[in-house]
């Protein structure tokens, strides 16, 4: 599975909007400038998480965006599910039609793969990614944060290395 750019910049805005939550609404430019993205592609993701409620967002002067809700009820899954990635492994989109119209003989151990990945993300909040960034780098961008779950230590690349 290879996570495309709308999956990995959609996880990198959320983290540095929930850095940033308590100092008022962060502007898009603002992520756009500190994580190197497109201030266009930032509108069009944020367009679809605030449908998913991930961010509310505030018009006019001193506007921007806020999380939709506290850090630790927002998963990486749901970010990335928000902005129509999917989490698949298979060949054939999870489909079982890979091998013509019949399910190709390793079918289900990628669907295994990508229910484990979705499972795994799923563990993962926006307060989980917060407390692993060092203070001092809140202002920069973010290129790995490191991920702990249940005593193992592995990383995932949440966004173009800087």
């Amino acid at each position: 599975m290879r996570l495309t750019t709308k999956g990995r910049y959609a996880v990198t805005a959320m983290l540095d909007l929930a850095l940033h939550d308590e100092q008022g609404p962060v502007s898009l430019a603002e992520i756009a400038e500190r994580q190197g993205i497109s201030l266009s592609y930032l509108e069009q993701l944020f367009a679809r998480l605030r449908q998913r409620e991930l961010v509310t967002s505030t018009r006019g002067p001193g506007g921007g965006y806020r999380l939709g809700r506290d850090p630790s009820r927002i998963d990486v899954a749901g970010v990335i599910t928000a902005v129509d990635e999917r989490i698949d492994t298979t060949a054939c989109g999870g489909l079982g039609n890979c091998n013509g119209d019949k399910r190709c003989i390793t079918h289900q151990l990628w669907q295994d793969l990508s229910d484990s990945i979705h499972r795994y993300l799923r563990g993962i909040s926006l307060q989980d990614l917060m407390d692993r960034v060092p203070s001092a780098e809140s202002g920069t961008r973010v290129a790995s944060v490191g991920l702990e779950k249940e005593g193992t230590a592995k990383k995932r690349s949440l966004g173009e290395a800087g």
